[in-house]
């Protein structure tokens, strides 16, 4: 049998997963032994134990000052900008892409500028925003929508445009305004693609958020890695790396599991 038409059973598949995650572990495991050997009280690479103390002091004990426990405290932070940006940023995609891809006089109007700013660093302008906005919440919260929006509404107004013609022709036979064709023909084939790019845009919206905490906050997962870097604490900058990954990927996780639940139809277009 070629290999291309090889495919592997579910253990298998399990197994190979498991592997990239298991040599990476043993690469840092394996590091951070020979360093420690060489130099009890290195802390670019540390031991377990030097893991198992940190979460303990971030993850359970409240701090001295604010009387928080900084983990939960920073996480909480954290996603509430996280949430307020993209869901903000899907309800303007959302209205946005469906016009473009829907009319073509919106789309002559809007096209060309939506695609020259999705051109822009988003980082670029964050300078501008703290002018602009302060240095508070909005500011955090508005980068992630101008990073993540302008993509979502291309891609969304890509998918309106290529429904096909034969749809909207049937449902003006049978009489229905552009506002019915909108609802009832448009967009239950748009909102999976919508949960999908929401998916696609997680990882640059944590991007967007972490850059905004570390120059301007006192609070959040971000703003605490960029505090803590000054003393060389990897300890807790690790356990922050691993967490905020765990998240993105607990939330990619649902989004599908809502798409498939919600549009079980869509389950053959949307392996993202």
């Amino acid at each position: 049998m070629r290999w291309i038409n090889r495919r592997p059973s579910p253990g298998a598949r399990l197994a190979l997963a498991s592997l990239p995650f298991a040599a990476v572990l043993i690469a840092y495991t394996v590091g951070s032994l020979s360093r420690l050997a060489a130099n009890p009280n290195d802390k670019l690479l540390p031991g377990l134990a030097g893991f198992a103390d940190a979460l303990n002091r971030m993850a359970v004990i409240p701090d001295a000052r604010t009387g928080d426990i900084l983990l939960w405290a920073d996480t909480l932070a954290s996603l509430i900008r996280l949430f307020s940006g993209l869901g903000i940023a899907t309800a303007i995609a959302l209205v946005l892409g469906m016009l473009i891809g829907m009319l073509p006089s919106v789309r002559a109007l809007l096209s060309p500028f939506v695609a020259a700013l999705s051109m822009v660093p988003p980082l670029a302008l964050l300078p501008i925003l703290f002018i602009a906005m302060g240095l508070g919440e909005v500011s955090k919260i508005a980068l992630i929508v101008i990073g993540v929006t302008p993509v979502m509404i291309r891609d969304l107004a890509f998918k309106a445009s290529e429904l096909p013609r034969e749809q909207i022709i049937k449902a003006e036979t049978l009489g229905g305004n552009s506002w019915q064709i909108a609802l009832r023909v448009m967009l239950p084939q748009v909102l999976p693609r919508l949960i999908t790019c929401l998916r696609l845009q997680l990882g640059p919206a944590w991007l967007f958020l972490i850059a905004a905490e570390a120059i301007s906050s006192d609070s959040g997962l971000g703003y605490r890695i960029f505090l803590v870097r000054r003393y060389l604490a990897m300890d807790v900058i690790f356990p922050y790396v691993v967490w905020i990954t765990l998240i993105a990927v607990a939330t990619d996780w649902a989004l599908e599991r809502l798409r498939l639940a919600v549009f079980p139809w869509s389950a053959a277009e949307g392996k993202a």
